[in-house]
């Protein structure tokens, strides 16, 4: 079992920052590829990004590439979301999530590939 939480949601204005955490507990985290997906008011649920086990290669959605940055830090057991310039539709509450199979391309993108969730973190940005 893995348990996740997410930090570091909160209000921002339009072009500002935000960094997301991710800790994560339970498991050797280094195996276990970690996700960010959101979940906007009434859309459905959507892929962010992911952060492979251990050499941690990356793999966007098209609409952050370029803004959000994933990272992780194995020694301390966090998976991180950077994002910069933010747009008011960047606005929803981002959950991360840990599978500790690993996939290829658009596989990522699924939900169902990922077997731990976080509870979520609400990202409002203000215009």
């Amino acid at each position: 079992q893995v348990q996740l939480v997410e930090s570091g949601g909160g209000l921002v204005q339009a072009g500002g920052s935000l960094r997301l955490s991710c800790a994560a507990s339970g498991r050797t985290f280094s195996d276990y590829a970690m996700g960010w997906f959101r979940q906007a008011p009434g859309k459905e649920r959507e892929f962010v990004g992911v952060i492979t086990q251990s050499a941690g290669s990356t793999y966007y959605a098209d609409f952050v590439k370029g803004r959000f940055t994933i990272s992780r830090d194995n020694a301390k057991n966090t998976v991180y979301l950077q994002m910069n310039s933010l747009k008011p539709e960047d606005t929803a509450v981002y959950y991360c999530a840990a599978t500790i199979r690993y996939y290829y391309g658009s596989t990522w993108q699924r939900q169902d590939v990922y077997d731990y969730w976080g509870q979520g973190t609400q990202v409002t940005v203000s215009s």
